[in-house]
């Protein structure tokens, strides 16, 4: 049996088994309901860590509400910056999760020859173009 007696000289009380199981339970749904509740906050609201602006310091361009984390040379200080627009400079995908040129704005293309050496040493640079727009011909 499961439940133990309690006897005048024992000093634990008795205590179901399903208790535990209770506790664990409760323990569960309040770690559930404070992970709803950091993930439910307003876009809008600056963030501490993440949802960063614009030149706020940063790591990783998932901080960054730009989603690019730029910095200027491999020892300078990355800080969130917007996108880069249409016949700007651009990077294409980064394993660091920083750029020294910002990726494309959304429906732009980074028009650049990607490699694995350029990826390891972050120089895979382009141009942002629109994949949509007619091709001039050079004759």
């Amino acid at each position: 049996m499961g439940v133990k007696l309690y006897s005048p000289t024992s000093t634990v009380l008795p205590r179901p088994e399903w208790t535990d199981s209770i506790m664990r339970t409760l323990a569960l749904i309040g770690v559930a309901a404070c992970l709803a509740a950091m993930t439910a906050a307003a876009p809008s609201e600056k963030g501490i860590i993440i949802n960063l602006d614009n030149g706020n310091l940063c790591v990783l361009s998932a901080q960054c509400k730009s989603s690019c984390c730029h910095r200027r040379s491999a020892t300078s200080l990355a800080r969130c910056a917007p996108k880069s627009a249409e016949t700007h400079k651009c990077s294409a995908k980064s394993l660091y999760g920083s750029y020294y040129f910002c990726p494309c704005e959304d429906g732009l293309k980074c028009d650049t020859d990607w490699s694995i050496g350029g990826s390891i040493t972050n120089t895979n640079f382009g141009v942002c173009v629109d994949p949509n727009a007619p091709k001039s011909s050079a004759a």
